[in-house]
């Protein structure tokens, strides 16, 4: 069997492999993506960091491939789905770079604080500019942290062992956790108006994007320094410019960029702005232990056929895939969207599993359900191993039941989301083989295929309501790909569920919740 080391890889993992008997290893960085392509057919698993693209195109000359390993969390320059397709198991290693990220974020706030890089440059140039330096202490400052997850918690940590003043914003972690670490959970409002220092710990997804932007940095204390290791583009980086040259934002420290390299950006010219070029996890003990985790997975499922810390498949037989198969891709669609639709962090989750499951593991099932409601919030943290740990970890109680009797359907599973609010319940099923349809979205009855951009609007069932909605996406160059229409049990409210041909752009999701018949207007991505 041959692997293919496309990327910079830590030695430890390449001698890994090599010791391993039935296992080749080419060891080839830099390679174009045409030369990649003229030799994937080659390979039976790809071993990459962030640089190599598996893309579609790669993945339809790849005929041997089984498996992609990831030395690292992120997973954007993958594209799961057309793995997925040909049958390709894609891995990652979400342990590895935790600490030193998090490690690094804590730098960047002492360096900006203490002017180190400037007292550097300084010192360097023959000059002695002690009172031009004076900084802060970091004691009993407020540290504002966007997002609780394994970087943001160490984060928190290491700041309380600085004796700051630790506060979190996180909507998708039960207060009881919160209470339980020992942090202040806030809104975001009060995260802006009280922090002295706000770090970023969340991944890059629709809600997070541009999410410290003019709005933002005008609501925050004036002075108050950020700090971004997580993610280029959660940072608007031309308001948080504005924001410097203002004296509103009294500093930023950066790791990453909007664009990587980001060349000359505008921020590089402003006094109180330190950066790295996307160092936050590249650390000799980080980059050891993340070639030695991704070499040790793809030996296993090689020579073993062990799946661990896989994004796209379940550690299960090839005979209870057979026949569970077809749920699998249907649960963790119900999972993300259920994720959309919360009102708020969940609670419990309860699953029902109904009709011919008699006698099947439908655990692998509920982990599908798990991940996909935790992809939306943790993003490349999540996989079908930790998805259960990480619902615990959250304080997500799940809860699962079967019933042999199913009125309407041969299979029927059935997810309940109980929030602080009210629930959010999904049913769902397959027709045919794999046929995978969404068949009740709480009161509402419906027949949806559960993919691409999606709209689910709640209007009064009145005549002219659809009529509205058309047009407005229509006069908007919007195309309706699909319409279903599902009507309220007991009620005088339909909902109506649009796929499109692209996302729905913010300002007409404005334009149709002001229609006089539209209630709600949820933007869905699945």
């Amino acid at each position: 069997m041959k692997v293919l080391v496309s990327d910079n890889l830590d030695s430890i993992g390449i001698e890994m492999f090599r010791k391993e008997e039935g296992i080749e290893v080419d060891v080839k960085p830099g390679l174009s993506p045409e030369e990649q392509k003229s030799i994937i057919g080659e390979y039976d698993a790809l071993v990459i960091r962030s640089a190599t693209k598996v893309t579609a195109d790669l993945l339809s000359a790849a005929k041997r491939l089984k498996v992609v390993g990831r030395a690292g969390i992120g997973l954007d320059n993958v594209d799961i789905p057309a793995a997925t397709k040909h049958g390709v198991v894609v891995m990652n290693t979400p342990g590895g770079n935790v600490v030193t990220t998090a490690e690094h974020a804590i730098a960047m706030m002492m360096a900006l604080t203490r002017n180190i890089p400037w007292g550097t440059a300084s010192l360097k140039a023959g000059k002695w500019e002690k009172k031009n330096l004076e900084g802060r202490e970091l004691f009993n400052k407020v540290l504002g942290i966007i997002g609780l997850g394994k970087i943001g918690s160490i984060v928190a940590d290491r700041a309380r062992g600085l004796k700051m003043q630790v506060i979190v914003y996180d909507p998708f972690v039960a207060p009881e956790r919160l209470e339980k670490a020992g942090y202040a959970g806030v809104t975001i409002d009060e995260l802006y108006k009280r922090s002295d220092y706000i770090t970023v710990h969340v991944p890059k997804l629709k809600d997070t994007a541009g999410m410290l932007n003019k709005k933002a940095f005008d609501r925050m204390k004036d002075g108050v320094m950020i700090i971004n290791c997580a993610r280029g583009g959660i940072v608007n980086e031309a308001d948080l410019y504005d924001a410097l040259k203002s004296g509103k934002v009294a500093g930023a420290a950066l790791d990453v960029f909007e664009k990587e390299p980001p060349g000359m950006s505008p921020l590089f010219e402003l006094d109180r702005v330190i950066c790295t070029p996307h160092l936050g996890a590249s650390t000799q003990e980080a980059q050891a232990n993340v070639a030695s985790a991704v070499a040790g997975q793809i030996i296993d499922y090689l020579k073993n056929g062990t799946i661990l810390n896989a994004v796209n498949v379940p550690s299960i037989t090839g005979e209870l895939l057979k026949k569970i198969g077809p749920f699998l891709s249907l649960a963790d669609k119900m999972g993300s969207l259920l994720a959309q639709l919360s009102p708020g962090p969940f609670k419990e989750i309860i699953i029902e599993y109904t009709g011919d499951f008699e006698g099947l593991d439908m655990s692998p099932v509920t982990t599908a359900v798990l991940r996909g409601l935790l992809v939306p919030i943790v993003k490349d943290d999540v996989n079908f191993v930790n998805a259960n740990f990480i619902a615990k970890e959250r304080g997500i109680k799940v809860t699962e039941t079967a019933n042999a009797e199913s009125e309407d359907f041969i299979n029927l599973i059935t997810v309940k989301g109980i929030a602080a609010d009210k629930p959010v319940t999904i049913a769902g099923t397959i027709f045919g083989k794999k046929d995978e349809r969404i068949v009740r979205i709480n009161n509402f009855r419906l027949e949806m295929h559960p993919s691409g951009h999606l709209a689910l609007i709640q209007n009064l069932d009145k005549p002219g309501a659809i009529g509205s909605i058309g047009t407005t996406l229509g006069k908007n160059n919007i195309n309706i790909g699909r319409m279903q229409v599902g009507q309220e049990e007991e009620g005088a409210r339909n909902i109506i569920l649009l796929k499109t041909d692209s996302p729905i752009p913010e300002p007409v999701v404005e334009e149709l919740r002001a229609l006089p018949m539209v209630k709600s207007v949820i933007p869905l991505e699945l």
